[in-house]
């Protein structure tokens, strides 16, 4: 299964982004082999649609789960459209490896 979660960088060690569309970083997740991709979001700087730009973007990469502190309406019903998983957590402080590390358990 393929993840995404937000962030603020390009590392585990990154803080989590809380927002969807205006994230700097994505953190593909390969929940199946523990491998983590880290891409840029070359959508966060769009005056507007950023949040729809990047569902069709993980929609074509094949993502089944998305782990953000909130999303837009458009990219909710987008994401949900295509039965994708969305996760809201609403604790800023953690890093991308804090959260890798409680999907594991």
């Amino acid at each position: 299964m393929k993840t995404v979660i937000t962030s603020s960088g390009e590392n585990l060690m990154s803080s989590f982004d809380m927002r969807f569309g205006r994230a700097a970083y994505f953190c593909v997740l390969d929940q199946d082999s523990g491998n983590a991709e880290f891409l840029e979001n070359v959508n966060k700087d769009d005056s507007h649609g950023a949040g729809t730009k990047v569902a069709e973007r993980l929609i074509e990469l094949g993502i089944q789960k998305v782990v953000s502190g909130d999303f837009g309406p458009k990219a909710k019903e987008l994401l949900e459209k295509f039965n994708i998983q969305m996760v809201v957590l609403q604790n800023a402080g953690l890093t991308i490896d804090d959260i890798v590390g409680k999907m594991k358990n």
